[in-house]
């Protein structure tokens, strides 16, 4: 079994200090980055993280070096837009504020922009106005989440310049996580946070998690982390806090089960502290 010795890392810079992520996002993870439970390796030379997301962990550690991908073209893009043109991306939110409304929303969810500003606009404005954040597509591969709630689209702490320099040393790519783990070795510290599909689909997502990310899925990630971590490489993976996937993970990574308020159900009421699993690979003392 690989030595998964963890050290939680309590970060030099205070939670207020921190950069935040651009991005809402569901099953993202400020709450962890920010807190003491994240462990740390002592050292690396590369950080990579191949289910970019809202890229919480990035944004807290802002390493010097950084391989950061994920299969979503639409949210890639964005991040290609933020670092190499802040300023004409922020110019076109600025206009996405002044016209937004119900009316607006639904006419640019369903509109086909052309150019990469435009489309990178189209997808962070709908990331913040529309229901929780919340990331899906139908069958067509088409944005359907519906309008939310808040009406900002700019915040008066948005820094697109501070998150396009802290992006300016990172390799943004468009792709399946398998070949950006294989290409981890030594040195390098993998962050993984998948989608939490787990054997069966007993999960509150059924039909959706399936589609973008089976339980073939979750066996071809464990077997592409139990190759990097055979290779030296430091891993944290965060997974849903399930038999089966504890399962898949024995005699491959440590495990511990962490909690987290939940903030998905609809109804403050139904809202808890439910747990998930951390899994750790190579994280040195």
């Amino acid at each position: 079994m690989v030595d998964c010795r963890i050290r939680a890392k309590v970060s030099s810079r205070g939670k207020a200090d921190m950069m935040q992520p651009f991005l809402k996002w569901a099953g993202g993870k400020r709450w962890l980055a920010s807190s003491e439970l994240f462990p740390v390796p002592n050292s690396y030379s590369r950080y990579v993280e191949p289910f970019l997301g809202g890229a919480a962990v990035f944004f807290a550690l802002l390493p010097q070096k950084a391989y950061l991908s994920d299969l979503n073209e639409d949210l890639i893009l964005l991040y290609e837009v933020i670092r190499d043109a802040p300023g004409a991306l922020y110019e076109k939110m600025e206009e996405h504020q002044e016209f937004h409304n119900e009316e607006y929303y639904y006419n640019l969810r369903s509109s086909s922009p052309r150019s990469d500003i435009n489309r990178a606009a189209k997808f962070l404005y709908l990331n913040r106005t529309c229901w929780n954040g919340l990331y899906r597509v139908n069958l067509k591969g088409q944005f359907n989440v519906p309008i939310g709630t808040k009406n900002t689209v700019l915040f008066d702490d948005d820094d697109f310049e501070a998150v396009s320099s802290a992006l300016k040393s990172a390799r943004i790519e468009c792709s399946d996580f398998e070949a950006i783990v294989e290409n981890t070795s030594r040195g390098d510290f993998l962050f993984l946070d998948p989608p939490y599909t787990v054997q069966h689909n007993y999960n509150g997502f059924l039909k959706y998690n399936e589609k973008i990310f089976s339980w073939e899925d979750q066996i071809r990630l464990r077997d592409a982390v139990a190759r990097a971590a055979a290779r030296g490489v430091s891993i944290v993976l965060t997974n849903a806090d399930h038999a089966s996937i504890r399962n898949i993970y024995n005699g491959v990574c440590d495990y511990r089960s962490v909690n987290r308020a939940s903030v998905l159900a609809a109804s403050a009421a139904n809202r808890g502290i439910t747990t998930e699993a951390l899994f750790t690979a190579n994280i040195y003392i």
